[in-house]
């Protein structure tokens, strides 16, 4: 049979994230490969992917340039910073982004609709999140007036959570207390601030430098030896022994993101795939935490809890 067997193109994908190379990171990039291979990638076969992590800015920059460098056909990165650091390489490799809070605002694409460019993805909903997990605290600590919201200064949306947390503050009867960290010394002094005065409490919303497992593990140590209570955006702390968190799937957002990478290697462009906000949101409740810290939560919040920790 005189027929020439047609080979199949391989694929270089490069990925570039914040944050370190550590357990829960390998877990949800796991989750991207499963998706990629049930859409027809399979690693060294007709694809081959360049994974650089990212743990601070220096890094973050030298790694943007040298994936450029590379030449891939698709970069998946995230959160903003880093596609950010990305689009100062190149305005012409697709970027499929995770993690990025208000895309518009900062210049990575035109529209949500109509990206316009060679960045697309799936933005960072935390930012309509944050009255929501404000509500909850308020719901099961009736009496707070005091809330802080800690942000890392390397978050690149840092300034908008500010903004709309004075925002949403007087409709809920609270003060609000900025609390940014610029490292992981200045997370105690914010814990020893709020706990100083009654009636306090502390949000942490989704951010990839409080997400380490080390800096994780010390955030859920100091919230148990000031008593205060805290709610977090992703589930992690919380089966770490946090009280409460509301936020997205990150698995799922990681699962959705192959889907874009498949649909650019198959030929379509990112300019026209419109930018989309996750869909799974996650509910969790930390019953031992809240009976060590004295509190009863509300039945109606543990009907409405995803998970509820016993």
């Amino acid at each position: 049979m005189a027929r020439a067997q047609q080979v199949e193109r391989m694929r270089r994908l490069g990925v570039l994230m914040s944050g370190d190379d550590n357990t829960d990171a390998r877990v949800l990039f796991a989750e991207f490969r499963r998706a990629l291979e049930q859409l027809g990638w399979s690693y060294g076969r007709n694809i081959q992917i360049d994974i650089r992590w990212a743990s601070d800015a220096e890094r973050r920059d030298a790694y943007a340039k040298e994936l450029v460098e590379l030449s891939p056909d698709v970069i998946f990165a995230g959160p903003s910073n880093v596609v950010l650091a990305l689009r100062k390489e190149t305005r012409s490799i697709p970027i499929v982004f995770i993690r990025v809070s208000d895309p518009v605002e900062q210049g990575i694409v035109d529209s949500l609709a109509k990206p316009n460019g060679n960045a697309t993805g799936f933005s960072n909903p935390d930012f309509s999140l944050l009255g929501k997990q404000l509500q909850i605290l308020k719901d099961i600590v009736p009496s707070v007036i005091r809330v802080g919201l800690m942000i890392s200064t390397i978050n690149a949306a840092s300034a908008f959570w500010y903004r709309l947390f004075d925002k949403l503050a007087p409709s809920l009867a609270i003060s609000a207390v900025a609390a940014p960290i610029r490292n992981v010394e200045e997370i105690e002094g914010v814990f020893q601030s709020l706990a100083s005065e009654p009636k306090g409490s502390l949000v942490i919303p989704g951010d990839v430098f409080v997400e380490r497992p080390p800096v994780r593990d010390l955030i859920i140590r100091l919230a148990v030896t000031h008593r205060l209570p805290v709610i977090y955006g992703r589930r992690v702390f919380v089966a770490a022994g946090g009280l409460i968190s509301y936020g997205l799937d990150p698995a799922d957002l990681f699962r959705q993101a192959a889907s874009y990478v498949d649909r650019i290697f198959k030929g379509e462009k990112p300019s026209d795939l419109p930018v989309q906000q996750p869909t799974k949101f996650e509910f969790s409740i930390n019953l031992k935490t809240a009976r060590a810290l004295g509190l009863n939560v509300p039945m109606a919040l543990l009907a409405s809890a995803d998970e509820v920790i016993e």
